[in-house]
């Protein structure tokens, strides 16, 4: 079968396809990247069944799936309350608190008991209890259980945006997370400007590189609608894919207003990276002091232009 052989679990982000231009790499890569620690950070469960990522691996193949394709996602992401798992209660999602209310989500029931658990105050990490639920302070790796609910099927538009008032979507938790670390503005910006790219990709405002290659393809002069790719289409597809890259053509059903600046060999960096390790223990010292000298200086440059 196509799970064979069995390798047990696993936690991964797999590797995405290389996009046609250094702006999109840097968007998606970041974006992963950021998503690692909004996990890290706000504790959050994304788990579901094994058999479910198998089947939105095959939705995703289907034609224009990011737009028009549903892929199960995980509903109930926070740490869960007091009453969230069963215990022949209704669900109630902490993100439905966010803007001042409490819904409720349809009843189910959990296989687990925690009167087997000692919950007491007399727990050597019991102020770190505050706020989290009794099934959190026994699960602190947020295990799916036997939630019958705890997923759902989603657009790429809700997974990235939000859905109703129990998931908020990824890109909003990416905007808390940097606003909770503070994110300076420079950064931010640039950030904003990768999370708005990713948001209209996902709503279908923007085409996918798939849709834009079918798309080329389809109005090519040579192409018959045989299914048939020939070699001068592939060549001027090539060609067309080549300059987009390099900022030659313009591309805004892919892109959006981003303007992608022109890469030129005058640009590259005179200095090639270097792997040889440096086997000094004194010369590593001399970079690190040189690089926490410059590190003081523009906090001192950012804190004076902050106060004035």
């Amino acid at each position: 079968g196509p799970n064979d052989p069995h390798i047990g679990w696993r936690t991964e982000f797999r590797s995405m396809e290389i996009q046609l231009t250094d702006f999109e790499n840097a968007a998606f890569t970041t974006f992963i990247t950021l998503i690692t620690r909004v996990i890290l950070t706000f504790d959050l469960n994304l788990y579901i069944p094994l058999s479910r990522v198998d089947a939105n691996m095959q939705r995703a193949h289907g034609r224009n799936a990011a737009v028009n394709g549903k892929f199960f996602f995980r509903r109930h992401m926070a740490p869960l309350e007091k009453g969230d798992d069963g215990f022949n209660e209704q669900y109630t999602s902490m993100f439905s608190t966010v803007n001042g209310k409490k819904s409720s989500l349809p009843t189910v029931f959990s296989g687990d008991d925690l009167s087997a658990f000692n919950l007491t105050s007399t727990d050597s990490d019991v102020s770190s209890w505050e706020g989290v639920s009794e099934k959190r302070r026994v699960a602190p790796n947020a295990s799916g259980g036997t939630e019958e609910n705890s997923y759902e099927e989603m657009t790429m538009s809700e997974i990235m945006t939000g859905k109703g008032d129990y998931f908020p979507g990824l890109i909003p938790l990416v905007y808390a997370y940097l606003d909770h670390i503070q994110c300076d503005s420079v950064t931010m910006d640039r950030m904003t400007e990768y999370l708005g790219f990713i948001e209209k990709r996902a709503t279908g405002q923007l085409q996918t590189p798939a849709t834009w290659v079918r798309n080329f393809i389809r109005n090519h002069e040579e192409y018959k609608f045989d299914s048939i790719v020939t070699d001068s289409i592939a060549y001027d597809l090539m060609i067309a894919c080549k300059e987009i890259g390099e900022g030659k053509r313009g591309a805004s059903e892919l892109l959006g207003d981003v303007v992608i600046k022109p890469i030129l060999a005058s640009d590259a960096y005179e200095k090639k990276l270097d792997s040889t390790r440096v086997v000094s223990n004194d010369h590593i010292r001399s970079l690190l002091q040189r690089y926490a000298a410059r590190k003081t200086k523009f906090d001192e440059a950012s804190a004076v232009e902050f106060h004035i």
